[in-house]
């Protein structure tokens, strides 16, 4: 799936089919359903996918100091851009 096909999916009712739990999170934030990513990213802790999620959803929130440990946590450096562009980069990177 290219991330333009995940994308035109946030137009549906649900997450697509077979997707990664992390995957299945970012469906969920871009469509304003932070409960629902923020439990989806936490069922693996650990796994480095899931923590980077993790991260962005702390982000989200305006959480930095948990933002910054999550990220430490994914092994991956804090991010500065935009959200959306952040949203695109990981989701973008989950999909390969």
């Amino acid at each position: 799936m290219t991330l333009a096909e995940f994308r035109a999916t946030l137009a549906d009712a649900t997450p697509p089919r077979g997707v990664a739990r992390p995957l299945e999170a970012l469906w969920h934030a871009a469509r304003g359903q932070w409960d629902a990513a923020h439990k989806l990213a936490q069922m693996d802790e650990g796994e480095a996918d899931h923590d980077w999620v993790h991260a962005y959803l702390h982000r989200v929130e305006g959480d930095s100091g948990n933002a910054r440990y999550w990220y430490a946590r994914a092994k991956k450096p804090a991010a500065t851009g935009s959200l959306d562009e952040e949203w695109a980069r990981i989701a973008e990177a989950l999909l390969r």
